[in-house]
């Protein structure tokens, strides 16, 4: 494998120039919704990488080296020695629900010699759980799939991705990687505590809150927020919910607020919120989110030592909270894996996918508030 990058920033252009190489077999660019939306800018992507699959997405922020950067693209140009790749992209809108969606998906992309699926999609409209429920229908529960949810900055209006100059809203596009060369190492990890009673999930509905303890849920949340609650649905992104899981196969997830709705006292999440489950706030500290990427990155090292591109999905609500210190956490992260021997492009998102170490099936869920971690090589 080999991974070249380029990085542009809105006031200055190209950091390197761009040039045509014909053997770049994929390229992943993260980007500021403005710049993904100019189409110049997206032309000269085409021309440089004209056989590739170019994969773009809008971000809260993006990851470029050691460093994050705000309205910049992060272009990585990979060329792989063995691996094949293949995509798919799909409107959500074509669909009744996200389950459907994502059995198209995989049914597009499986394949015996499948070995991994990197995901993107719509960081305002997907239910990711029901996209990923949908896909692990038809793809074999051992098969890893990493990737996250577009952003749109703070904003959570609308998200733009797409592949080979299709960029839009309301998509989900989906890479697979083929054959048995390709290493992956992934992690994820939070650091968030949690603070404030545990309260009974009473009424939901897919990704929709209702009632904790048989109170309106947005009320409840907005006692908790106090005068952050006008900032709604943005602050929600400091004050995630833990939500346990019934079956408790797996440690609890975090659900980030993606939207209110007022006549309904209710909250929206990126993911589902099952009813009968257990719900506590949580809060955290720079050094929470800093000490759990170190966490997510040792996980991914442990699975590959000598990875040769890194993807790196963190929320945009640990972004907030660290702030100037957002670089910090890249920096650890980069520390672990020997940042020298590596390309590091990554982007702030409205949800992260991946499993949980350790897990075993290591099927991909749906996380929020975290520093997700995909780590490759080819061997």
């Amino acid at each position: 494998m080999n991974v070249e990058q380029f990085h542009y920033h809105d006031k200055t252009g190209w950091v390197q120039p761009l040039c045509r190489q014909e053997t770049v077999d994929w390229a992943l660019v993260f980007g500021a919704k403005k710049l993904v939306e100019t189409p110049s800018l997206m032309a000269e992507l085409n021309d440089s990488f004209p056989n590739a699959v170019i994969l773009v997405s809008s971000t809260s922020g993006e990851i470029h080296g050691n460093q994050t950067y705000d309205n910049s693209l992060s272009v990585s140009a990979v060329t792989f020695k063995k691996t094949q790749i293949k995509s798919v992209q799909v409107n959500l809108n074509d669909f009744d629900n996200n389950f459907l969606a994502g059995q198209s998906l995989a049914k597009t992309l499986n394949n015996d010699n499948l070995c991994h699926l990197f995901l993107i999609s719509d960081g305002v409209v997907t239910n990711a759980t029901e996209l990923l429920e949908g896909m692990y229908t038809i793809i074999p529960k051992t098969v890893v799939v990493t990737g996250g949810l577009s952003g749109d900055g703070a904003d959570f209006n609308e998200s733009v991705l797409g592949i080979n100059g299709n960029y839009k809203s309301h998509q989900a596009c989906m890479i697979g990687f083929y054959g048995d060369s390709l290493k992956i190492g992934y992690g994820s990890r939070g650091g968030w505590r949690p603070f404030g009673p545990k309260r009974s999930i009473t009424r939901s509905s897919d990704n929709i809150l209702y009632e904790l303890d048989k109170q309106a849920a947005l009320d409840l949340y907005k006692t908790y927020t106090q005068d952050q609650a006008l900032d709604l649905p943005a602050s929600g992104l400091l004050f995630p919910l833990s939500v346990h899981n019934a079956t408790r196969d797996h440690p609890p997830l975090v659900r980030t607020v993606v939207g209110i709705d007022e006549a309904s006292n209710s909250l929206i999440f990126a993911g589902d919120i099952p009813e009968g489950t257990v719900a506590q706030m949580m809060h955290a500290t720079t050094d929470d989110l800093i000490g759990g990427a170190i966490e997510a990155a040792e996980s991914a090292m442990c699975m590959n030592a000598e990875p040769e591109f890194i993807i790196l999905v963190s929320c945009v609500g640990r972004k907030l909270i660290m702030g100037q210190q957002a670089d910090e956490e890249i920096e650890e992260i980069a520390s672990v894996f020997n940042q020298s021997n590596s390309a590091i492009s990554g982007f702030y998102s409205y949800g992260e996918i991946g499993p949980f170490a350790n897990q075993v099936p290591a099927t991909s869920l749906l996380h929020n508030q975290t520093m997700t971690i995909t780590a490759m090589r080819e061997v």
